[in-house]
């Protein structure tokens, strides 16, 4: 399984910045369309937003890459970073639980993310 490094960039600048739960899911299988998922939330819409920015601001700065498309940052309760290869959803809590992605995609692998994306 090979997962695009800007992914566990995203996942790991997302967790530095108390991101809930951060999570990777191998989706090449399970969707095709992308490589990955990655998948945290924030307490309330403040951090939310500094889950998306710190996202951005350390896959643009340790990878080179900025996102393809953001949809969602106005109300900032679910945020959609597409790279392209990779999607980072940054959720309210309350709507991460709503959701579910995690329960939607259970077939996908969980991927351990936290070596790669520091080592």
């Amino acid at each position: 399984m090979s997962l695009p490094d800007a992914a566990f960039v995203a996942a790991a600048a997302a967790d530095e910045k108390l991101g809930q739960d951060t999570v990777m899911l191998a989706m090449d299988e399970a969707l095709g369309v992308v490589d990955a998922f990655v998948v945290t939330s924030g307490r309330n819409i403040r951090q939310v937003r500094t889950l998306v920015e710190e996202v951005e601001h350390q896959v643009k700065t340790r990878a080179a890459r900025s996102p393809v498309s953001v949809e969602g940052l106005r109300d900032a309760t679910w945020v959609l970073m597409d790279y392209g290869d990779f999607v980072v959803h940054v959720f309210l809590e309350e709507l991460r639980t709503f959701y579910d992605l995690e329960h939607l995609w259970n077939g996908a692998p969980r991927v351990r993310w936290s070596a790669q994306a520091t080592g």
